[in-house]
């Protein structure tokens, strides 16, 4: 029985599930999500504070400022109220509002960028206000998850190598593209691993990450509009590019199996059973879940804001065959 001291100390990702009753296809999904931040990044969340933290960063007095989408920020906002700092989440109007009235409970402090940078989106808008807040007094420290190695260093210490334990003969590994840690932590760790391992980026359409131009996209997690600075494409062996429209079938079928995970997993599901239609041989793979569903309900599970966006049909049984990967 694990008896903890700080909510950071708990993290079960050691449970997959099976989805191949769901998608057709064998493919397990690692959850992520359970813990008290409730998604993959705490990993990285972790990292980036204790690294701050030995290297004289972050001391007492100090506010934690960060740019984030929505998991990364409850995961710093947890820290932050159990270790405490004061915690300013730059954030914008795709954040889920479960996510911001998370915050807020944890004793964060929410600023909303709604006004695109004309060059970098509401990303490169985020990016602006945090480098203001640091200007304006030397208290701030960004911890700078786009740049930060320990951001992809702790899936290279964590995440890949329990993959490795739980699948010795794994042959495809499914991640979602975001800032690109949690991509980078795993792929340079099967890089060196005894037996090939090949690594397939998923990223929403509208998307910059790999070289399109960037679109609309409303579900927060996956996607930028501005290529991530800790991306190295050599280590990635194909991508798969899905639209959001797809993301929300995902999401509600798994759903409809009792298994409500966030648009991040419904985008990774999606292109993992992309990829794997185009295989002629059968493959040991496994995709990575990072959050579950619960900061979704009012959007991505809630019909008026799904065919607001989407239309009217958009959850309608599809009979159309599943693209195959590009990119």
């Amino acid at each position: 029985m694990p008896v903890i001291s700080a909510p950071q100390e708990f993290n079960q990702d050691d449970l997959y599930i099976d989805l191949e009753a769901i998608t057709g296809h064998r493919l397990f999904l690692k959850c992520e999500g359970f813990n008290f931040a409730g998604s993959i990044k705490l990993k990285a969340a972790t990292a980036m504070v204790e690294a701050a933290e030995r290297d004289g960063l972050l001391t007492p007095g100090s506010i934690l400022v960060e740019s984030s989408s929505g998991n990364l920020g409850v995961a710093l906002g947890m820290i932050a109220a159990s270790k405490g700092y004061r915690f300013v989440c730059v954030t914008d109007s795709r954040c889920n509002l479960a996510t911001r009235l998370l915050l807020e409970a944890l004793g964060s402090q929410v600023q909303i960028v709604t006004e695109p940078s004309p060059t970098g989106g509401l990303l490169g808008a985020r990016i602006d206000r945090v480098r203001a807040l640091c200007a304006s007094d030397d208290r701030y420290v960004w911890l700078n998850q786009y740049t930060n190695p320990n951001n992809h260093s702790s899936h290279y210490r964590t995440t890949a190598p329990a993959i490795a334990r739980a699948f010795p003969d794994l042959d495809v590994l499914f991640i979602g593209a975001g800032t690109t840690g949690t991509l980078m932590g795993c792929a340079r760790y099967f890089r060196t691993w005894h037996r090939p391992v090949r690594i397939v980026a998923i990223d929403p359409e509208g998307s910059a990450t790999f070289g399109h131009a960037p679109g609309r996209r409303m579900i927060p997690g996956l996607g930028t509009s501005i290529r991530p600075p800790l991306l190295d494409a050599s280590y990635v062996d194909d991508v798969v590019h899905v639209n959001e429209a797809e993301t929300i079938r995902a999401c509600h079928q798994l759903a409809r199996h009792g298994f409500v995970f966030g648009g991040s997993t419904g985008t990774v599901v999606k292109g993992a059973t992309q990829w794997l239609a185009q295989q002629e041989q059968p493959v040991t793979a496994v995709a990575i879940a990072p959050d579950l569903g619960e900061r979704y309900l009012d959007t991505v599970y809630q019909t008026g804001w799904v065919q607001d966006l989407y239309g009217e049909d958009i959850l309608q049984p599809q009979t159309v065959t599943a693209a195959g990967p590009t990119g």
